[in-house]
């Protein structure tokens, strides 16, 4: 009697699948190969494309360059970089040509006449004559913004025009504001024929005039206000050293009798209508 046959094991069972599966695999990437390499070179070549001829450039006008566009007013980016301009140059304009001088000066030795180095801060005083500047120019600042900037935004007038119109209110207030003395010695300096009338000025001379009259008008105000404190501080030394306590900083003894002096007279009040007043109360 015969045993049963043995059954094959399931791996001998599936080799030969697996040979069938990578022999297919095999050939089907060969003929993916075989069709991306076969493309570009059974491609027909075409023929080159003819270069385009230049074209004359097109000048506007009559070779003059605009900046303004729709109705003629200005366009954005030409105001922004007008914006910009007046910003990077706005500190300097408003150190030379207007009132701040004089204010921060004025401020700095009342500090200085009160014997305190940082009290009010720089800022604080800064800030102060900043807005005593504004008040002091706003009437000025007011007529240039109808005569010149107003217009220009509208299209009315171009940028030279607007500056020609611009420029007379602030030449009033420099010339209203300068002396005649730091005038003449700018227009001596400046080698230029003295002009018929101060309106003739230009204004790289009346600038500088109007800076060195402010600076003088300045330490004026600032001997009226240093004189009482001084006084104040030789009677304390006096004092001290009537008392033998010579080895008593004189300043720290009167520093609070200048406060006081300070606050009952109302310094800050006089100081402030002493330079509104000196720009005839505001412009």
């Amino acid at each position: 009697m015969t045993s049963p046959a043995r059954a094959l094991p399931r791996s001998v069972a599936a080799a030969p699948a697996r040979r069938t599966t990578l022999v297919l695999l095999l050939l089907l990437l060969c003929t993916v190969a075989a069709i991306l390499l076969a493309g570009p070179a059974s491609a027909a070549p075409t023929d080159p494309v003819a270069p385009t001829a230049p074209v004359a450039p097109v000048v506007p006008g009559a070779g003059s360059v605009g900046i303004s566009i729709g109705n003629g007013s200005p366009s954005s980016s030409i105001t922004l970089i007008l914006a910009i301009t007046v910003l990077s140059i706005a500190p300097s304009v408003l150190l030379l040509c207007t009132s701040f001088t004089k204010i921060i000066v004025v401020l700095a030795l009342t500090r200085n006449a009160l014997g305190l180095p940082s009290s009010p801060p720089n800022q604080v005083l800064t800030g102060i004559a900043l807005f005593l500047t504004l008040f002091v120019m706003g009437p000025v600042f007011s007529d240039i913004n109808d005569v010149a900037v107003k217009p220009y935004m509208d299209g009315k007038v171009t940028v030279s025009q607007a500056y020609d119109a611009g420029v007379v209110p602030l030449r009033e207030f420099l010339l209203d504001n300068t002396r005649e003395d730091e005038l003449k010695l700018m227009i001596g300096l400046s080698g230029e024929e003295k002009p018929a009338k101060a309106e003739e000025v230009s204004m790289t001379t009346l600038i500088p005039a109007f800076v060195l009259s402010e600076l003088k008008s300045a330490f004026i105000i600032g001997l009226v206000v240093f004189i009482p404190f001084l006084v104040l501080d030789m009677l304390v030394s006096a004092a001290l050293m009537a008392m033998g306590m010579m080895m008593v900083p004189p300043t720290v003894v009167s520093l609070p009798f200048k406060l006081l002096l300070f606050v009952v007279v109302d310094g800050w009040a006089l100081i402030t209508t002493a330079l509104v007043g000196s720009y005839g109360g505001g412009g």
